[in-house]
């Protein structure tokens, strides 16, 4: 597991976010991003969160260890 919440250069689709929370959680992408899809079918604020999550978390080139 992944110590460093960051955005991956490689297996993004769109921003790198969920890739970068499986990376996090121990978790495959896929599955992250299906968890992500279903919860968009509940109301809530889902999109601002990943919004927000795009933002603060930086890239991984960008972070130094």
């Amino acid at each position: 597991m992944s110590r460093k919440l960051v955005r991956p250069r490689q297996g993004r689709m769109f921003a790198g976010v969920c890739a970068g929370l499986a990376q996090r959680f121990g978790m495959s992408a896929g599955m992250v991003r299906l968890l992500f899809l279903l919860s968009l079918l509940l109301p809530g604020t889902q999109v601002i969160i990943y919004l927000i999550l795009w933002i603060l978390m930086p890239d991984e080139g960008r972070v130094r260890y």
